[in-house]
């Protein structure tokens, strides 16, 4: 399997662009794990940013609110966040959005970072030939374009018209450019039986990506939409599918949700990775869109990770209540957390902290007794030993 991911990656992608991935998302990952895991947790191995709240789709279940007055980090913040990080020892940066591609004088900015790596989440309808040579030739970003069902179930989960095929269109446009490049899906009840398919799994090979990224739908935002929540069976065959594809398809299938032995676990809660919003704020993870702090005024930020009050106690909370998503299965503690801690909403909208606590507890990853381990010996050794195996939750 491994062999086939490989001479895939070497026939259909640019080999400057393969060795920059290699090199970037490879050895430079597990370098800033290796300092994570010496560090005991104290800074983030990655970390996600979302420069701008500003979106052309209108998706269900969204933490972004583009109907507000779009939220815009500043070019010299984003250039300053990326600096300070690379000096704490992170060489990998999400950028997410709304849609990042929005964000004007992006990419190059990106390009100027030439010793750092960054994985572009998009919708993909804004890329076209141009976009694609651009990452091309910057050669140090990785386009991962979400799709959330086939045609006529992606125009209701995003709010738009024909977007699956204008997100293929994007695929396509990567693929050309010889870019490293990848699809990620929220699976929720309305998509699950159309992505998590081995159907599903070839088409992306055909379409040429290298690699696929599943994740759990987590109903937030001003339009929530609970009813597309995963039932805890089907959490289970999401991560049977998973399990059973990394085995034998020619691309990486890639989670965030369990270790090597199929126990659950948080990114934010072990502190592997943390989020800023557009505006500077310092957030455990994307749709947890609650902060006491914001390094948008200039402070440093490993600094102001590390003495950041409500992420340590959010960090805390999350490991002693669940090892899974304590916004899908503990609302309301994290509402007192964020009660208690004093933190402020982020998200711009005006009833933030009743949204929480109008949700109701759904089923998470957590499902103790019911762990599926990985089968492939690759993702296991490599769960284990560079991302989540490492006594995390103690």
């Amino acid at each position: 399997m491994i062999a086939r991911i490989a001479r895939r990656m070497l026939a259909e992608t640019n080999f400057r662009l393969l060795c920059r991935f290699a090199y970037g998302v490879g050895w430079q990952s597990m370098r800033a794990v290796s300092r994570f895991r010496r560090s005991n947790g104290a800074l983030p191995a990655f970390l996600f940013i979302s420069v701008t709240s500003a979106c052309n789709l209108r998706c269900q279940g969204c933490w972004v609110s583009p109907h507000l007055r779009p939220g815009r980090m500043e070019p010299e913040v984003l250039d300053r966040i990326i600096r300070q990080g690379r000096r704490s020892g992170i060489r990998f940066f999400g950028i997410l959005g709304g849609e990042p591609l929005l964000y004007p004088g992006l990419l190059e900015l990106l390009g100027r970072h030439q010793d750092c790596y960054f994985q572009l989440f998009t919708n993909g309808t804004l890329i076209d030939e141009a976009t694609a040579r651009t990452m091309r030739r910057l050669g140090n970003i990785s386009p991962l374009i979400s799709v959330e069902g086939l045609e006529q179930t992606s125009d209701v989960r995003r709010g738009g018209d024909g977007v699956y095929a204008r997100s293929v269109d994007g695929i396509r446009h990567c693929a050309a450019a010889g870019l490293i490049a990848g699809i990620a899906t929220s699976v929720c009840r309305s998509n699950i039986r159309e992505l998590a398919t081995e159907a599903f799994v070839r088409r992306a090979v055909e379409l040429r990506v290298q690699y696929l990224w599943y994740y759990i739908y987590r109903p937030v935002g001003p339009n929530p939409c609970p009813e597309l929540a995963l039932s805890g069976d089907q959490i289970l065959d999401l991560r049977r599918f998973i399990v059973d594809m990394r085995a034998k398809a020619p691309l990486v299938i890639v989670d965030a949700y369990w270790d090597h032995a199929g126990r659950a676990l948080c990114p934010a809660a072990v502190g592997i990775s943390h989020h800023i919003g557009p505006h500077g704020d310092v957030e455990p993870c994307p749709p947890v869109q609650f902060a006491s702090d914001s390094v948008a005024d200039g402070g440093d930020l490993a600094a102001t990770i590390r003495g950041s009050a409500f992420i340590r106690d959010f960090r805390r909370s999350a490991a002693q209540l669940t090892r899974g998503c304590l916004l899908l299965e503990a609302p309301s503690s994290l509402r007192d957390l964020v009660l208690r801690s004093g933190a402020r909403a982020t998200s711009g909208r005006p009833d933030a902290l009743g949204e929480l606590a109008a949700m109701r507890p759904l089923p998470g990853h957590h499902q103790p007794g019911r762990e599926i381990p990985e089968r492939s010996l690759f993702y296991r050794f490599a769960k284990k030993n560079w991302f989540f195996g490492f006594g995390a939750y103690g």
